[in-house]
């Protein structure tokens, strides 16, 4: 009895929470005291198949978390591999602390006078720079301990059996790390998906991801779209969830 009031607990928290947001995105009308919409539509969902404005903000936020995710699990991969034996490793991990010391909006009106001095304030390479700058220190802290001493010996016993650098990185640390970087990868891209203070900094309202087209719905006291558009929010990351509990849990597992 106890299990069955804790799963019903646990669905509560997490499950009812998007089927109110779903249920919003489909209602007309829906106010106090109604516990259901009293009037229902996919006007809104139409509209998206149709494309739009709020259409452009998920591709565009999907093309920028996803550039994002490769260029800084790519970058944090290498970097951590030539660091990871530098004798200052201590010191390059308290840096690439710094970025989180406070928040990402602060961060960003720190970076603010340089994006405007070189022109990428309001563009979109801007918002992908500032983000990667986020996004990059995560990875090398994320694969900095990858790189233990086993990984080490695995690399120095490609050398001893007539291997060369190249053969070391691509037939045995990158098939070795072939979990780790999926995992990163799918973390890069959840920071730069729900990324807001430095994309609305950098970006001055230009680059409209989704999730500043959210923040201007909820602003606009337009309920409705808001739902819709966080639905869309949180499609990627129950996406991700589901990827990860299918393949990546298991593979790690077996």
């Amino acid at each position: 009895m106890a299990k069955k009031a804790l799963i019903a607990l646990l669905f509560a928290l997490f499950v009812l929470p998007f089927g109110y947001l779903l249920t919003l995105s489909f209602a007309g009308t829906w106010r106090y005291p109604a516990a259901l919409p009293t009037e229902w539509t996919g006007q809104h969902w139409t509209q998206l198949a149709g494309g739009g404005n709020w259409a452009n903000s998920a591709l565009l936020s999907l093309l920028l978390a996803s550039l994002v995710a490769f260029l800084s699990t790519a970058t944090g991969f290498l970097t951590a591999k030539v660091l990871s034996a530098h004798s200052k490793r201590h010191w390059w991990t308290i840096l690439a602390y710094l970025p989180f010391a406070f928040s990402p909006v602060i961060y960003a009106h720190c970076l603010k006078f340089f994006f405007h001095y070189f022109a990428l304030s309001g563009a979109f390479q801007g918002v992908l720079i500032a983000q990667f700058f986020l996004c990059y220190p995560f990875a090398f802290l994320f694969f900095i301990h990858h790189f233990d001493p086993a990984m080490q010996a695995m690399e120095d016993l490609t050398y001893t059996l007539g291997g060369k650098p190249k053969d070391a990185f691509w037939k045995v640390l990158i098939p070795m790390s072939k979990l780790a970087l999926l995992i990163c990868f799918f973390q890069t891209f959840l920071i730069s998906w729900f990324e807001y203070g430095l994309s609305s900094v950098i970006g001055l309202g230009q680059v409209r991801t989704l999730t500043i087209a959210v923040y201007q719905y909820i602003g606009e006291s337009n309920q409705y779209v808001a739902a819709l558009a966080s639905c869309l929010i949180a499609l990627p990351p129950l996406l991700l969830l589901w990827f990860n509990q299918r393949f990546v849990f298991r593979q790690s597992t077996v």
